[in-house]
């Protein structure tokens, strides 16, 4: 039986064959180590994310939208959501992410699930914790039971949406404006268009789509944009390679130095700093 590499604490992952994506779970304090900016900045993941409050409060945006989440909050993202997490130092947390189509069973739309029985309380609570348990235990057929684990918590999720759990917000033409804009910049982040092309796509002013979006998050659509960048840029100088150049090509800066400027004016360092900062603590997306 092969070991499972690379656990940290309570934070578990396994690599789950064939696809690239490991099987994350545990305490989302120590989802990230010294990188808080990793969940903070508006950013999507190529997983599925779980997110379950066990004690205080915090904030999250979702496509655009501001909510407060606290104990015994549940928020579900399905992979491709633009988010950001606001968790305070303090704040105790649990997280679960899954590669995208590994059951074809958890929700395809964010959820945020306010749950006030005990038993499903305790129940959520169990479900990643025994995952974890799968990885530091390194017991056979890990994968197989992470999996298994996977497909009960996507009942979960069903079972809470069914006895009413769910907090939605009433659909508005300000929110539905906004959530467009947000898989906008998750298609098109990377391409060199301005806000006005954004707004343009939309069918709006650039004015009138800054002030909804600010409505709607407390940001404007230039700091939604600006973070997705950022925060993609953030991941790619946590590796040695590609290139500085070769980074700002790829997220649609129109040279070197325009990139260099823009990392600088966001972090107060340049991107090789960063990069060289970032050498003892290799990232995932």
């Amino acid at each position: 039986m092969s070991r499972i590499p690379n656990f940290l604490r309570k934070s578990a992952r396994i690599s789950h064959p064939p696809g690239p994506q490991p099987i994350r779970c545990g305490s989302f304090a120590l989802a990230t180590p010294g990188a808080a900016w990793n969940y903070a900045l508006l950013h999507d993941r190529p997983d599925n994310f779980l997110l379950w409050i066990t004690r205080g409060q915090g904030r999250v945006i979702v496509n655009g939208e501001r909510r407060g989440i606290s104990m015994n909050n549940a928020l579900y993202l399905p992979a491709g959501t633009l988010f950001s997490v606001d968790i305070p130092y303090g704040v105790q947390a649990l997280y679960m992410e899954s590669p995208a189509g590994l059951t074809g069973k958890l929700p395809r739309d964010p959820l945020l699930l306010r749950v006030r029985e005990s038993y499903a309380q305790a129940e959520l609570t169990g479900e990643i914790d025994a995952m974890t348990r799968e990885v530091t235990q390194d017991r056979a057929y890990a994968a197989e039971a992470l999996e298994a684990h996977v497909r009960l918590i996507g009942v979960w999720l069903r079972r809470q949406m069914a006895a009413g759990a769910a907090d939605t917000l009433a659909d508005t033409a300000a929110r539905r404006l906004v959530r467009r804009f947000a898989q906008a910049v998750v298609r098109d982040f990377r391409t060199p268009q301005s806000m006005g092309d954004y707004a343009g796509a939309l069918d709006v002013t650039p004015t009138h789509l800054s002030r909804v979006c600010r409505q709607c998050c407390g940001k404007t659509a230039a700091d939604i944009l600006t973070e997705r960048k950022l925060h993609a840029a953030r991941i790619a100088l946590c590796a040695p390679r590609p290139s500085v150049k070769d980074v700002a090509a790829g997220l649609g800066f129109s040279s070197a130095a325009y990139f260099t400027r823009f990392i600088q004016s966001h972090t107060g360092q340049s991107p090789t700093a960063l990069r060289q900062e970032a050498q003892g603590r290799p990232m995932r997306p």
